[in-house]
C-alpha cells in the first residue's frame, strides 16, 4: 500500500484538515514526469513544504496547551470533590469518563506526530531522489526548530496518572492498600519480559496508567519527570564468564554493575550484584546493593580501598550492626570477585525507565524501559574507551549519544516491557493484566537481559554463545490487535491503531517523540548485519511497490550464524552410539554362533554379519547427516523414517531364515552342505 493511503487511512478523522498534505506534495514533485522539474518548481515545493511544517506544528502546539489547560482543569475538579468525604461514587465515575477522553486525546496526538513525521521525512527523501534537488540538509535546519516532534508526553502522563489515582481511589490520595505479605510458601513470584514496539508505548502507557499510578522515584517536586535516566556499567572479564554464566543461567551466576540514576554528576554510585538461583536448589535469585560515593569507585575497584573505612562511616552514622554485617559481607565479595576475576567495565546500559505500581502493594509492578542504549566500555581494538577508569568519560546520559560512532553503540529498537507479578498459589493474575499481555501490543521475550544483548551485538568476535532472541531482531513485532482488544477498547472511547495504520518508518537515527526509532545495530561483518542494512534500505524506499510491499508483510526469519548448544550435538552422539551399541550385540550373536554352532548356525552368523556391518554403516551416514544439518540450523526433519524400517525389516529376515533352516535341518530336508562336519 502506498504511504498516502497509509496516512489516509490512518489519521483520526476530526484532525483531518491538519495531517501533513503528502499527496499534494507528491503532486508537485512531477515523479511521473522526470527531468521537467526546475528552481521555480522547488522554491514552490519549498514553500508548500514550509506552510506544511507550519500547520502540523502549530496544530501540535495549540493541542498540548488545550490538553494540558483540561488536565490543570480536572486537577480543580477531582480536588474540589476529594474535599467532600459524601462525594458519591457517580461524580467520580464521570470524572473519570472525561479523564479516558483526556487520555484519548494525549494518544491520538502521539500517533499524529508519528504520522506526520514519517510523512515529512518520506517526502523529502522522494523528493531528493525525483527532482535533482537535495532538500535533505536545509529541511533537516527547519525540522529541528520545530517542536511537534520533539515533545515528551511523560509530564502529561504522570498528571494524568495522579488524577486517575485520585479517581480510583474515591478522592483519596496516596492510598496505601496492604501489600498482602503471608509466608513466602502462600506466593508466587513471576517476572516476564516484553519487547513494545514505538508505535504501541504511547498505548501501552495510558492502558496501565488506567490501573496503576506512575511510581515517582525520590519524588519532591510534583512536575519531576516520570522516567529517570539509570544507567549501569556492567563488569566482565576477557573470557566473559559473567557473560556466559548469565546466558546459560548456570546455578550461582553473576552480574556485577555500577549503577546510577539522572545525571553523570550524581556522586552516588550503587554497587549492585545480582545472583542466579536454579529452582531445585529451594532459593531464589537475589540482586543485592551498597552505595558507595563516586570518588572512591576506582580505589574499591582496585582493592585500595578498604572496607574497614566505609564500615566505620557507618558506625559513624548510626547503622544497626545487622546492616553493617551485610554491608561488609557484600562489599567483600564483590571486590574479591572483580580481583580474583579479573573483572573491567564492559557494557554501559543507557535507558529511561517508567514504572507503574500502587503504593504498598507488590501484587503487580510494571516498568517500560525506552530509549535503551548499550555502549561499549572495554579497551580492546587498542581504543581507549574507559581507560583506568571505571567508566568512559566522554559522555553523559545525551541520548541518542550521537557522538559515538556506530561501532561502539546498539540503539535499542524497542521498548522493554516487565511485569513482576506477586499472587496467592493457585490464583490468576488480574484480568486487565492478562489483556495487556496478551494483546497486539507485546512481543513476549522470556529472560531478555540488556547486559547480554550488549555483549552479544557490540562484542560479538569475543564470545562463541550469542542469545536465542537475536533472530526476532528482524520480525515486525507489530500485529493487528484482536477483536477482543478493539472491543474493549472501544467500550471506553479508544481506537486502536493497526500495524499499518500506526507504521513510523525508520530513517538514520531520528527519534520521534524522544524515542529512537533506529533499527538493530548489529555486526556489518555478519550475514546477518549485511542482510539487516538490505532489508532497512528497502523499507526507507517508498512504499509503492506491491513485491516490496509483499516482502514488509512477510519478512524473512533470519538466523543467525550462532554456535549451537553443545548439548544438541551430544544427543547426536548419544544416538549415534545407541545405534552402535545395537551393531556389537548383532556382532557378537553372529561370532557366537559362527565360532560354536553347526552349518546352519554359520549360514544364519554370515547374516548377521552383514546386517550388523550394515547398521554401522547406517549410523555413520545417520550422524554425519544430522551434525550437518544441526551446524545448518537447518529446520528439519530430523528424523529418518526409511532407515530403522529397513533394519528392522533385515533383522525378521534374518531370524526367519535361521528359523526356518533350523527346523528344515531337524527334518532332513536342507541339501547335503549342511550336514557336512
Amino acid at each position: 500500500m502506498k504511504f498516502g493511503e497509509k496516512l489516509n487511512n490512518a489519521l483520526y478523522e476530526p484532525w483531518r484538515f491538519y495531517y501533513l498534505d503528502y499527496n499534494g506534495l507528491k503532486k508537485a514533485i512531477r515523479e511521473d514526469r522526470p527531468g521537467t522539474f526546475n528552481e521555480n518548481d522547488e522554491a514552490s515545493f519549498v514553500n508548500m513544504l514550509e506552510k506544511e511544517l507550519d500547520k502540523v506544528d502549530s496544530f501540535h502546539h495549540i493541542k498540548v496547551g488545550e490538553i494540558t489547560r483540561r488536565i490543570q482543569h480536572m486537577r480543580t475538579i477531582v480536588d474540589s470533590l476529594a474535599e467532600d468525604e459524601d462525594t458519591p461514587a457517580e461524580k467520580y465515575a464521570e470524572v473519570q469518563a472525561d479523564i479516558n477522553n483526556i487520555i484519548t486525546e494525549v494518544e491520538e496526538l502521539s500517533r499524529f506526530t508519528r504520522q506526520n513525521y514519517s510523512g515529512f521525512i518520506k517526502i523529502v527523501k522522494k523528493h531528493d531522489k525525483h527532482t535533482g534537488y537535495q532538500l535533505k540538509p536545509m529541511f533537516n535546519v527547519r525540522l529541528n526548530v520545530r517542536n511537534f516532534y520533539k515533545q515528551n508526553y511523560d509530564n502529561l502522563l504522570l498528571q494524568l496518572s495522579r488524577l486517575y489515582d485520585i479517581v480510583r481511589n474515591g478522592g483519596k490520595k496516596d492510598l496505601k492498600k496492604g501489600s498482602g505479605h503471608g509466608g513466602a510458601q502462600d506466593f508466587v513470584r513471576k517476572t516476564t519480559k516484553y519487547w513494545v514496539h514505538p508505535d504501541n508505548v504511547m498505548e501501552l502507557k495510558l492502558f496501565v496508567l488506567q490501573h496503576l499510578p506512575v511510581l515517582v522515584y525520590n519524588s519532591k517536586d510534583e512536575m519531576d519527570t516520570a522516567d529517570p535516566a539509570i544507567t549501569s556499567i556492567y563488569f566482565d572479564n576477557d573470557a566473559f564468564d559473567l557473560y556466559l554464566g548469565r546466558l546459560e543461567k548456570s546455578e550461582g551466576a553473576e552480574a556485577i554493575r555500577l549503577r546510577w540514576y539522572g545525571p553523570v554528576t550524581n556522586q552516588e554510585i550503587f554497587v549492585e550484584r545480582k545472583t542466579h538461583r536454579e529452582d531445585w536448589t529451594g532459593e531464589k535469585s537475589v540482586k543485592q546493593r551498597f552505595p558507595i560515593k563516586e570518588k572512591y569507585v576506582n580505589d574499591f575497584l582496585a582493592g585500595k580501598y578498604s572496607i574497614d573505612t566505609m564500615v566505620k562511616k557507618m558506625q559513624e552514622r548510626g547503622k544497626s550492626q545487622k546492616e553493617i554485617d551485610a554491608f561488609e559481607l557484600l562489599a567483600s565479595e564483590v571486590q574479591d570477585r572483580v580481583l580474583e576475576k579479573g573483572l573491567k567495565p564492559a557494557v554501559r546500559s543507557f535507558y529511561n525507565r517508567t514504572a507503574f505500581q500502587l503504593p504498598g502493594d507488590a501484587k503487580v509492578r510494571i516498568s517500560l524501559d525506552t530509549e535503551l542504549s548499550l555502549v561499549r566500555e572495554d579497551n580492546y581494538g587498542g581504543v581507549q574507551r574507559a581507560g583506568d577508569n571505571w567508566r568512559r568519560t566522554d559522555i553523559a546520559t545525551d541520548y541518542p549519544f550521537s557522538q559515538l560512532p556506530e561501532s561502539d553503540i546498539c540503539r535499542f529498537p524497542y521498548a522493554i516491557l516487565e511485569v513482576k507479578l506477586q499472587t496467592q498459589l493457585g490464583a490468576e493474575p488480574p484480568i486487565w493484566v492478562q489483556q495487556l499481555v496478551n494483546s497486539h501490543l507485546v512481543e513476549a521475550v522470556p529472560k531478555f537481559s540488556k547486559y547480554i544483548h550488549g555483549v552479544a551485538t557490540l562484542l560479538e568476535p569475543h564470545i562463541n554463545l550469542l542469545p536465542f532472541w537475536l533472530p526476532q531482531m528482524d520480525v515486525d513485532i507489530r500485529r493487528e490487535p484482536t477483536p477482543e482488544w478493539k472491543r474493549m477498547r472501544k467500550a471506553i472511547g479508544y481506537r486502536s491503531g493497526t500495524p499499518s495504520e500506526t507504521s513510523s518508518d525508520h530513517f538514520d537515527q531520528s527519534t520521534v517523540g524522544g524515542f529512537n526509532s533506529a533499527t538493530p545495530q548489529l555486526k556489518k561483518k555478519s550475514s546477518l548485519g549485511r542482510l539487516v542494512h538490505k532489508i532497512n534500505r528497502v523499507r526507507d524506499e517508498e512504499d509503492e511497490d506491491p513485491d516490496r510491499d509483499e516482502l514488509l508483510e512477510n519478512p524473512k526469519i533470519i538466523q543467525l550464524p550462532t554456535r549451537v548448544e553443545p548439548k544438541v550435538f551430544f544427543a547426536n552422539e548419544r544416538t549415534f552410539l545407541t545405534w552402535l551399541h545395537f551393531a556389537i550385540i548383532l556382532a557378537t550373536l553372529a561370532l557366537g554362533l559362527l565360532n560354536f554352532s553347526d552349518r546352519v548356525g554359520q549360514f544364519a552368523a554370515s547374516i548377521f554379519t552383514i546386517i550388523s556391518l550394515l547398521t554401522m554403516g547406517y549410523s555413520v551416514v545417520l550422524f554425519k547427516w544430522r551434525a550437518a544439518k544441526i551446524r545448518n540450523r537447518d529446520e528439519g526433519p530430523y528424523d529418518d523414517s526409511i532407515g530403522p524400517l529397513a533394519l528392522v525389516l533385515a533383522l525378521f529376515m534374518a531370524i526367519g531364515v535361521n528359523f526356518y533352516l533350523k527346523i528344515q535341518y531337524r527334518n532332513g530336508n536342507l541339501p547335503t552342505f549342511f550336514y557336512e562336519d
